[in-house]
């Protein structure tokens, strides 16, 4: 079985520890600040064995190197980290990642960069998608393009609904408002952002959302819907994703 630790660490990222409670390996998914991940690690009493890294950025590799050199764990990750962080293993696409038994399938989410991935755990229901998709919102498509980036976020959309998607950072209130303005008569939407408000007021995490949710009131990944194609313009999803994301980069 396996449990998820979340904590807050730089500015506005999540930190992540998965611990197999059977091979008793931890994986660090993302290292954006190194001390902290082995801090938490220490105030478990787990020992991290393994590093995932979604994507190149460092803010989710930059700590790479510091835990490595602490506890000799393995890293792996996309092709776009070699070069720029340490890191053991590539994985790609369609990949197997395991922790003791437990698998998790390498999803291709790329857009925010060319070679961003994300890690599902079927069985337990989780995925960890960094900066692929947020609650309300996704990543700024820094080296990608609308239509590639669409289909990522449609192999996000194809997991199970009840999937729990562990985004990376708590952006959500201001992710919150672009919706609002992107979809003003959603009532799902409106009644989710109402909860995000009060849960930010409490400095409460809005980190994991249901895909369920998000299916419902996040503007990115509802442009197939026809009434955002009517409102946003385009003649195919991914026009339409890329007029939202481009309104999102301005707002």
């Amino acid at each position: 079985m396996i449990h998820v630790h979340q904590f807050p660490c730089l500015s506005d990222n999540y930190g992540f520890l998965v611990h197999d409670t059977d091979s008793h390996e931890t994986i660090a998914i993302d290292t954006p600040d190194g001390k902290e991940y082995l801090l938490q690690a220490e105030l478990k009493g787990w020992r991290i064995t393994q590093i995932w890294n979604t994507h190149w950025h460092p803010d989710h590799a930059g700590g790479n190197a510091a835990i490595q050199a602490e506890t000799g764990c393995t890293i792996l990750g996309p092709h776009e980290v070699e070069g720029r962080f340490p890191i053991d293993r590539v994985v790609a696409h369609g990949d197997v990642a395991t922790i003791g038994a437990v698998r998790a399938k390498v999803i291709d989410v790329s857009g925010h960069t060319n070679g961003h991935i994300a890690y599902y755990f079927a069985e337990a229901g989780i995925a960890f998608v960094g900066d692929s998709v947020f609650a309300l919102g996704c990543g700024r498509m820094f080296e990608g393009e609308p239509k590639q980036f669409w289909s990522s976020l449609s192999r996000i959309k194809a997991l199970p609904p009840e999937t729990l998607l562990y985004c990376a950072h708590e952006y959500t209130a201001s992710n919150a408002k672009f919706a609002l303005h992107a979809d003003p008569e959603n009532a799902a939407l409106q009644d989710y952002a109402a909860e995000i408000a009060a849960k930010r007021d409490r400095q409460e995490p809005t980190v994991p959302t249901t895909l369920r949710r998000e299916l419902a009131t996040n503007p990115f990944l509802r442009a197939d819907d026809p009434a955002m194609m009517a409102k946003w313009g385009g003649s195919a999803p991914h026009e339409t994703f890329a007029a939202l994301r481009a309104a999102k980069d301005s707002f």
